[in-house]
């Protein structure tokens, strides 16, 4: 029976807005995870990369001009999804579907996102990415803004959980003061790859305290409790993996590093639009046949802090295996990246720790979430 198993997984280091990555064109960035994922692409038979805003230096199928920049074959294809924030999980996923199904022995998945270059809703500003149909349906629902060019909110949406589920600001802002505090202590030197002179996460504030962040405004609303402190970075970076068979990586003499055990993806509410990693961790740990107990780490993706912590209150996770070296609050979350850069981070923590079951998921634009299940073969 054919399986699906990492054999390799490298990020760049997540830059700030405007900071060590933003003068590196977003191809570049790109072909730099894919240089530095295989010193020998031969094998490689389809690249598939993630990316959101997908205009402007994103546009024209960043996954085939990645190929080009990595100075691999011509003969390689290469091609560009979007799944929102969950593009290069979804890659990640495919690459998956195509080497079990026998469409390929060796897929490479990963996701690029320069936000410092081509901004959040850049692919939108001159048109109106929801139809009359949409509109229709949604008019005269809480958190749908009918007026507005893109009426569902993030913001709004975690303004919603916040509320649902009883989270305080004072909640949220010890939870965000952790993510940094767990990223300050880590230790990601092994699954990046530096480039132009960063080596390490921009976006970690090891001064940052709960008086600092207490001092924020809430932009959503007035009397909200969600700041720029309890929501995730805009950043720049990228990640990538490589897919392959059991079988094929024993013919290559590769390593299987962790077997993607499951891969799930499934949608709730658009607008409150942040919740699905909760049904969607349901349907991994059905399909997988595993409990919440079985998994040994979570990485949940820190769109804004309420999304975790609802995601602990529902699913009852150990909060101690949840995102246990921060996540994109202190990191950031170069959007079409974010997946594989999980999913990397998760790999290598399992590996340091030798932790059998990791599950991965994020929310997405859509009321959309994947969850993944890796389980580590070494």
């Amino acid at each position: 029976m054919r399986d699906a198993v990492i054999v390799a997984a490298v990020r760049t280091p997540v830059g700030k807005r405007g900071g060590g990555l933003s003068g590196i064109h977003p191809v570049d960035l790109a072909g730099h995870v894919l240089k530095a994922l295989l010193d020998d692409p031969a094998p490689v038979e389809d690249v598939i990369f993630g990316c959101v805003s997908q205009s402007g230096e994103q546009s024209w199928n960043v996954g085939r001009n990645a190929v080009l920049a990595a100075g691999w074959s011509e003969t390689i294809p290469g091609t560009t999804l979007d799944r929102q924030c969950g593009s290069s999980q979804q890659a990640a996923h495919f690459a998956a579907a195509t080497v079990i199904s026998g469409q390929a022995d060796f897929v490479v998945a990963g996701g690029v996102e320069s936000m410092s270059r081509a901004p959040m809703g850049s692919s939108a500003a001159d048109a109106m990415p929801f139809g009359q149909a949409v509109r229709d349906r949604y008019r005269g629902v809480e958190g749908f803004a009918d007026g507005a060019q893109i009426p569902f909110s993030q913001g709004i949406g975690a303004e919603m959980i916040a509320q649902r589920w009883g989270l305080t600001r004072a909640v949220l802002d010890e939870y965000s003061l952790a993510s940094h505090t767990k990223a300050a202590a880590a230790d990601f030197t092994d699954e990046i790859a530096p480039i132009a002179g960063v080596t390490h996460d921009e976006g970690i504030r090891r001064d940052t305290s709960l008086e600092q962040l207490a001092a924020l405004k809430t932009p959503f609303k007035p009397d909200g409790v969600v700041t720029a402190g309890s929501a995730s970075q805009i950043s720049d970076g990228a990640a990538a993996l490589a897919v392959t068979t059991s079988e094929k990586a024993r013919a290559l003499g590769m390593k299987p590093l962790a077997r993607i055990h499951t891969a799930v993806v499934t949608a709730d509410d658009p607008v409150i639009m942040l919740t699905a990693p909760i049904p969607a961790t349901a349907k991994a740990l059905k399909r997988s046949g595993l409990s919440i107990d079985d998994i040994g780490v979570f990485e949940v993706n820190e769109a804004f802090a309420s999304v975790p912590l609802a995601w602990l209150a529902e699913t009852g996770a150990d909060p101690a295996r949840l995102n246990p070296r921060g996540g994109a609050i202190a990191l950031g979350h170069p959007l079409g990246a974010t997946g594989a850069r999980l999913m990397t981070s998760m790999l290598f923590h399992q590996r340091a720790h030798g932790i059998r079951y990791g599950l991965q998921t994020m929310c997405e634009g859509g009321g959309m979430a994947n969850a993944t299940i890796l389980e580590l073969l070494e």
